[in-house]
């Protein structure tokens, strides 16, 4: 069913998440605008954003090692010791080192791309040719298109998750968040596989 933009804006501002997982939690509950915003706050999406800016120092270092071929260490900030040695937070750091074995994410988050970097990927969409003969709007559509999917696979965050792929890693983090109800943030990771070199 088509969800409006409006719709998608108003539940965006209400709950303080992106357009996408708005977007998504109308498309879920068929439109109906109260059903969606209703679900976002049993998950605790809401709270999520609430807690975002609050400072996140304690935490845990993660590691997992996948056959003696992959490792893994990760470094995921809460803001108290208390939640830091509850199972769940060490289940969700857990859960991250997994997802980075996996899916061998470059950045946490797409603030850390570099400017350059984002430039060059621009340069080689623009170069693939298929905006070739577009109308200038149309064809900036299409290279804004393929950089945010060729993003989406090395940013973490925007990354499906591999035990749930109907959300983002992103998604993940915030309904923990929501459950925990502490600030939690993937500080860094480091991803080691044999025989390739960084």
């Amino acid at each position: 069913m088509a969800v409006s933009i409006d719709d998608i804006k108003k539940l965006k501002e209400l709950t303080g998440v992106g357009l996408t997982d708005a977007k998504a939690a109308l498309v879920a509950a068929d439109g109906d605008f109260d059903k969606a915003l209703e679900e976002m706050r049993k998950k605790g999406l809401t709270k999520a954003e609430k807690k975002a800016d609050r400072e996140a120092l304690e935490g845990v270092i993660d590691s997992y090692v996948h056959g003696g071929r992959i490792g893994v260490l990760v470094e995921v900030n809460c803001e108290t010791d208390f939640v830091a040695r509850t199972d769940g937070f060490k289940e969700f750091a857990h859960m991250i080192a997994l997802q980075v074995a996996s899916m061998s994410p470059v950045y946490v988050t797409e603030e850390e791309i570099p400017a350059d970097e984002i430039a060059r990927v621009r340069k080689e969409a623009a170069a693939s040719g298929s905006n070739k003969g577009k109308p200038a709007d149309i064809a900036e559509k299409i290279i804004e298109g393929q950089v945010k999917k060729y993003f989406a696979e090395k940013v973490l965050l925007n990354q499906q998750y591999i035990m749930d792929d109907s959300m983002t890693v992103g998604t993940f983090l915030k309904q923990t968040i929501g459950q925990v109800g502490e600030n939690i943030v993937i500080r860094r990771f480091k991803r080691i596989e044999l025989g390739v070199n960084d």
